[in-house]
């Protein structure tokens, strides 16, 4: 079964901010694969269903963003799942906004909910990250609690389904081809190389 975590914060307050675009995702894709209403599980909103085919458990921690990580372990303990298993969509300062790229592995790179997941179960799970833009100066807190400006949130909107898709694409072909895939389509418009594996 494979596990795809969106991250995010509860709550009307936190809803379509910077944060929890992962939160988005992850209700995108239960809209398009018609998955059941989510029930809480383990402090987290949880649904299970198919992806093309592919057995998967919709996660939204509702542990808000540094406890992630409690929330994701106990669910894996709980169904015996490994890293490998997983898929983690979350919001990327270092993306301008709209750009989706996905990494195997690494570090938490600040990300607090990164950092409390990889606290619970390790860093060896997937990454499908969403930028959303540093923050103009300072800290980058209240940017990510903050609300897209019209222009951006038109595209995030659009970066939003084409995460929903390299989910499907990694729930179908694996890893490996969806990295492919969605960084040499990101590195097209950007400077930076696309991270593949080998």
């Amino acid at each position: 079964m494979l596990f795809v975590v969106g991250l995010g914060n509860p709550g009307p307050k936190y809803a379509r901010t910077r944060h929890n675009v992962g939160f988005e995702v992850v209700e995108r894709l239960a809209e398009r694969h018609r998955f059941p209403a989510s029930k809480r599980f383990k402090n987290a909103e949880t649904s299970r269903g198919h992806i093309d085919g592919c057995e998967a458990l919709l996660i939204e921690p509702m542990t808000f963003m540094n406890l992630s990580g409690d929330a994701v372990g106990a669910i894996m303990r709980y169904y015996r799942g490994e890293p490998c298993d997983v898929v983690v969509v979350h919001d990327e300062l270092d993306f301008p906004p709209g750009e989706v790229r996905l990494k195997l592995g690494g570090g938490h790179g600040g990300h607090n909910g990164l950092r409390s997941i990889i606290d619970h179960i390790g860093a060896d799970f997937a990454r499908v990250r969403v930028g959303v833009g540093k923050p103009p100066q300072g800290r980058g807190a209240d940017h990510v609690l903050s609300p897209f400006s019209v222009s951006q949130r038109r595209m995030v909107d659009d970066a939003v389904e084409v995460a929903a898709d390299a989910v499907e694409q990694i729930a179908t072909t694996g890893m490996q081809k969806a990295m492919n895939r969605y960084n040499q389509r990101a590195a097209a418009t950007a400077d930076p190389e696309p991270e593949t594996l080998p």
